[in-house]
């Protein structure tokens, strides 16, 4: 296996990509999430794309228009439909043994997948989609999220003790109860954009939450809670940091690649 570091064509712009080289015949093209460049947060899209490789399939990463390496000005995920698909004609065009491609996408780009009706990819992988708009009103934090973080903290014993010997602040843990008792928010703009872009999509589709992170707690707010396509990591955060998170999270995409 091998990494390559090269440029490819958007429109009349050069987008910087790297692939990790393997003989498969399914392919992962990871989509940068955020502003994030194409190693993502803390290099975990690059070890993963290693770990994937090694697994026996390419993949392909790259940095979007205004990003990292690449020319042009980023004008954020909802503008990024054409920086998806010209990495994947890219990708296919550097793997020609690939029949299939799944498409991953952290935070905001998850949700640029999804707004793209799944931009010509066979499956999706969709973590952590984001679905916060303020110009909605809508919350930093919904009351899904204040009251996860509330129970993880009642399952530690020191926040426990710390309650009894009097080291909590009464008055903001009381408003920290109500708001978690408010009425659900009504679902984003943003989110019934996502719903409606995926919705006549016709490949696999898993959606990942960490379970500690407040993107997907505010996502789960605006979803479905009967969508049998998504699955919950215990304790994980945003960018599945920690090691048992990162196997999980590996996990499910070598299961998607393997479907």
């Amino acid at each position: 296996m091998s990494r390559l570091h090269f440029t490819f064509g958007c429109g009349s712009l050069k987008l910087a990509g790297a692939l990790d080289t393997a003989p498969g015949s399914t392919g992962l093209l990871i989509v940068s999430g955020g502003n994030e460049i194409r190693s993502g947060a803390f290099s975990g899209q690059s070890h993963l794309a290693a770990r994937i490789a090694r697994a026996g399939f390419p993949v392909f990463r790259y940095d979007r228009r205004g990003v990292g390496d690449s020319e042009g000005e980023n004008r954020g995920f909802r503008a990024s439909d054409g920086d998806i698909r010209a990495a994947l004609e890219a990708f296919r065009a550097m793997a020609p043994q690939m029949e299939r491609v799944i498409g991953f996408g952290n935070c905001d780009a998850a949700s640029a997948l999804m707004l793209s009706g799944g931009a010509g990819f066979d499956g999706l992988v969709l973590s952590n989609p984001w679905t916060i708009e303020e110009e909605d009103g809508a919350p930093a934090h919904a009351p899904e999220a204040v009251r996860a973080r509330y129970i993880e903290k009642l399952k530690n014993p020191s926040e426990i003790m710390r309650l009894l010997r009097g080291g909590v602040n009464l008055r903001k843990l009381a408003r920290g109860i109500a708001a978690s008792l408010r009425p659900a928010p009504k679902p984003s703009t943003l989110a019934q954009e996502m719903r409606d872009g995926i919705k006549g999509y016709e490949g696999n589709v898993d959606i990942l939450l960490a379970s500690a992170d407040r993107t997907a707690q505010v996502f789960s707010s605006h979803w479905a809670k009967d969508d049998n396509r998504v699955r919950s990591c215990e304790g994980a955060g945003h960018a599945f940091v920690e090691p048992e998170h990162r196997r999980w999270l590996e996990g499910q995409v070598l299961a998607a690649l393997r479907a």
